[in-house]
């Protein structure tokens, strides 16, 4: 199971980043015709369009299922794999720069994923929704789930009207708050699932159907203010907090619901943590400096081409010498020095 859930996550994260390309290849493709940028629909006529969104829906659809079988704490960070997906295939196929930055970005994500699976923790055993029902009944679970409601609830009507315009934490927190909860019914719904294809009657339970809804409205609550914080701020400064945000809550919920942390050794704590900061560090690089040009000069002087000697040669040393590094003259010379000079004038 651990290893299904791990393919899927990565077959998820290879679909999904591929799908942007697809349908931004597909947008470049309307010359002349009205583009979505300004409110036209011409692009529901490219293929390449449609192509990328059954990419997307099938990427979806494999993060859904990697649920089911994987840990949360592990599929979730994941996710930031489409990200390096995109950016490599958008400088291959786009023609976009990855400068330096994007991919020492692109180099520590993978190193961060590859600990993350290293290290990845074991949750315990949730089988049926019997026992997805005990755990959701759990004291820990309850009060966090309360203190997520009653801090999303604080921040849209409270921070929101204040600080959202301002401050790009208030609505991108709502959006990672609730994405905790949604995560946990996805993996309930999973599991419902798994049970429903080995023939259990699970249409009959109400904690389904409750769960299906449950993740309808986190999912609109998401996406609602996911879209308020980009049209604010920059996308660049966006995604790389609300992946931070997203993937520290549903950590921390997975902990309580699932007991992932409980049975683990020092060592595979330290190897989690230190591969989600590694990834954390990666997108922060790749998105942070997208735009930003890295010239060679910008590079130490030994680096720099045609400047590969620290120091010149010994005859255009003695030719170029600073003025501090000269030797001082004799005061007659100084004064046969200024002399000459005085007659030349």
């Amino acid at each position: 199971g651990f290893v299904a859930g791990l393919g899927l996550a990565l077959a998820s994260s290879a679909f999904i980043g591929g799908s942007f390309v697809l349908k931004k290849k597909g947008l470049l493709r309307l010359c002349g015709r009205a583009r979505a940028g300004q409110g036209g629909h011409a692009y529901l006529r490219e293929w390449l369009w449609w192509a990328g969104l059954l990419c997307m829906g099938v990427g979806e659809a494999a993060n859904f299922a990697a649920y089911a079988f994987a840990p949360a704490t592990l599929v979730t960070p994941l996710g930031a794999l489409s990200v390096l997906v995109s950016a490599v295939l958008s400088s291959i196929f786009l023609n976009e720069q990855l400068n330096v930055h994007g991919k020492i970005g692109c180099i520590l994500s993978i190193l961060g994923s590859t600990v993350m699976v290293i290290h990845a923790p074991q949750e315990e055993e949730v089988s049926s929704l019997e026992s997805m029902a005990e755990k959701l009944k759990d004291p820990g679970f309850i009060v966090f789930a309360v203190c997520v409601l009653v801090s999303s609830l604080l921040l849209i009507f409270v921070a929101g009207p204040r600080y959202g315009q301002s401050n790009v934490l208030v609505y991108v927190l709502v959006c990672s708050a609730i994405g905790s909860l949604s995560v946990s019914c996805v993996k309930g719904l999973g599991i419902a699932l798994k049970e429903l294809f080995s023939g259990k009657p699970v249409l009959k339970e109400p904690l389904g159907w409750v769960l299906l809804v449950c993740l309808v409205i986190c999912i609109s609550i998401q996406i609602n203010y996911l879209n308020k914080a980009l049209d604010i701020f920059s996308t660049s400064v966006v995604t790389p907090i609300y992946y931070v945000l997203f993937t520290t809550a549903v950590m921390m919920c997975s902990a309580i619901l699932f007991k992932e942390w409980q049975h683990m050794v020092l060592d595979n704590i330290i190897g989690s943590i230190s591969g989600f900061l590694t990834i954390v560090s990666g997108i922060f690089l790749l998105h942070a400096f997208r735009d930003l040009p890295f010239s060679p000069n910008l590079l130490p002087l030994f680096l720099q081409p045609g400047r590969a000697e620290p120091h010149p040669p010994w005859s255009t040393a003695d030719r170029h010498q600073s003025c501090q590094h000269q030797p001082l003259l004799p005061s007659e010379d100084k004064g046969s020095q200024s002399a000459q000079e005085e007659e030349e004038e």
